[in-house]
């Protein structure tokens, strides 16, 4: 049988890269904020769209200005 392991044992405390970690945590954290933030403007933009008389520039101009402010507050966090 092939052994696939890894030298040193994982639960004695083997070498982590935790600035690595810290790094892919930041940023999945930061990627889902963004999108959350994106997602919520587009749902807002198409409903004042599709169930007012406003019309799609009217839409548009809303999600330009909701994913402005958003990215405004979050970045200034």
């Amino acid at each position: 049988m092939a052994d696939s392991h890894s030298e040193g044992v994982v639960e004695m405390g083997a070498e982590m890269d935790y600035a690595e970690h810290e790094r892919s945590y930041k940023f999945f954290v930061s990627f889902t904020e963004y999108s959350i933030l994106l997602i919520t403007a587009l749902l807002l933009a198409m409903a004042f769209g599709f169930f007012t008389t406003a019309g799609f520039f009217s839409s548009l101009i809303l999600f330009v200005i909701i994913s402005a402010v958003g990215v405004w507050f979050l970045r200034s966090r």
